[in-house]
């Protein structure tokens, strides 16, 4: 190692160690209250005509998979037993073609799902936020139809459920 090499290395640690005091990392990038512990995500109700039977459990185990698993959060089956609260209905579900080929059949369909929900502090009256959240995902209608249709609403859900998680702990 040559010598003037050797002033650069010692000011890259130095400021390695300075900076490492400032920052903060956390792998799930999530910091909660510490007075809050618990949450209530009750199911929500389809009202979106879909035809398909599991769309409630499907973002309800999607929150939960979140909230309880990336977070020290506990899943209450009570909300007076909960400090949070999400809560919603499933506002609508598209199925259309997405993509169309040559001979104008659809070769790609896109599945389309809207969630209205809202984000509530039990110890505050309103909530931190009441809002829309949509995700879509496209299938091939050719292979597998009703395969593809329901791998799709579970991406949609999965993106609606991830956008919620966000949207909650950007917040605190």
């Amino acid at each position: 190692m040559q010598i003037r090499s050797i002033p650069f290395l010692v000011v890259f640690i130095a400021t390695l160690f300075a900076l490492g005091g400032c920052l903060r990392y956390s792998f799930t990038g999530v910091s909660i209250p510490s007075n809050v512990s618990t949450i209530y995500i009750p199911f929500f109700q389809d009202d979106s005509g879909s035809g398909l039977s599991d769309l409630s459990d499907q973002l309800n185990i999607e929150l939960i998979n979140r909230f309880v698993n990336q977070t020290r959060l506990s899943l209450v089956s009570d909300e007076n037993q909960a400090d949070i609260i999400i809560e919603g209905n499933i506002t609508g579900y598209t199925n259309r073609p997405f993509s169309v080929a040559g001979d104008q059949t659809a070769s790609l369909n896109r599945v389309q799902v809207s969630v209205r929900a809202s984000y509530l502090y039990t110890d505050e009256e309103r909530p931190r936020w009441s809002k829309s959240f949509s995700g879509q995902a496209e299938y091939d209608p050719a292979e597998n139809p009703l395969d593809g249709e329901l791998e799709a609403a579970a991406g949609a859900m999965q993106q609606i459920a991830q956008n919620m998680f966000n949207d909650s702990v950007g917040r605190w």
